[in-house]
Formats: C-alpha cells, structure tokens, sequence
C-alpha cells in the first residue's frame, strides 16, 4: 500500500511539472494567448517595443497569416491613439491595461484610414489582428492577453 501512494505521488508531482513546463513553453515572446468565455486563441506576434518598432507597426504588410499579429508594448500606461496611414489590410485593435485585461475592441481597423482610433487611458499593449478575427472567435473586452511583458501583476501570468 505504501509503494502504491508513492507511485500516486510521484505520477502527481510529474504531472504538475510537466503542466508548469508547458504552461512555461506557451509563454514565449513571440506568442501571445488570448482566453475569455471563447476559450483561448493563441497568436504568433511580432513586438514592437521600440519607438521605431511601434511608429512602423503593420504598414505596408500586404497580408498576414491567420492567426498572427504584432503586439504593441509600452513602458508605462499611457492614452493610446492608432491610425491606418500606409496599412494595407483592415485590423482588429485589442487595446490592454497593464494587468494584460481587453479594456478596448475596435473591429475591422480600415486600410489607409487616418481617423484617430482611441484606445482609452491606462494602455501597456495593443494586439493587432486580421480585420474581423476577433468577432470570429468571440474575443471580447474584459478577456485577458498572456505575454510576459505583463510581468508580476498580469491577470493571466506566465
């Protein structure tokens, strides 16, 4: 009976490592996890994290695979404002507190429009994707993006 409760033990404890392992695997820089009442979407990113990185965002990408995107990371909190200048496919902007909390959806983003998109106050991260996608799957404000540019405080840690 003692040898069984080991063996129960040890299948526990391999099963709560490998599970941290993945969940470690899935939190990389290059990806980003969206999970709400949906389920979850995971989305192969580029950062742009720089001044440069961020001024460029998507413009002149003619086209960008399913599910993919580029994450938009700032240092502080701060009002976010976007534009379509130059880009050349329509975007869903999810708009994200520093916890990583959808505060914002604006959908379907229009190619070379430059109406000021506002994504409110309190902004660390914008994920852009396919025009559309977010409705798709049911993504919706109050879900949460896993990254580890959400550090300590994130709603959905790494």
């Amino acid at each position: 009976m003692g040898q069984r409760l080991t063996l129960t033990y040890v299948t526990v404890l391999l099963a709560g490592t490998l599970t941290a392992s993945a969940a470690q695997a899935a939190c990389s820089d290059d990806v980003v996890t969206v999970r709400g009442d949906f389920g979850q979407a995971n989305f192969q990113v580029e950062v742009a994290d720089e001044p440069q990185e961020r001024a460029q965002g998507l413009m002149f990408v003619e086209s960008m695979p399913t599910l993919s995107g580029m994450l938009f990371v700032y240092e502080a909190p701060q009002r976010a404002s976007f534009w379509m200048r130059n880009t050349l496919i329509p975007l869903d902007m999810l708009f994200a507190d520093e916890t990583g909390l959808i505060t914002r959806i604006h959908p379907e983003a229009i190619p070379g429009d430059e109406t000021p998109i506002d994504g409110g106050n309190d902004v660390t991260a914008v994920l852009e994707i396919n025009g559309g996608l977010a409705a798709r799957l049911g993504i919706a404000e109050g879900d949460t993006l896993q990254h580890p540019s959400f550090g300590e405080g994130a709603a959905d840690p790494c």
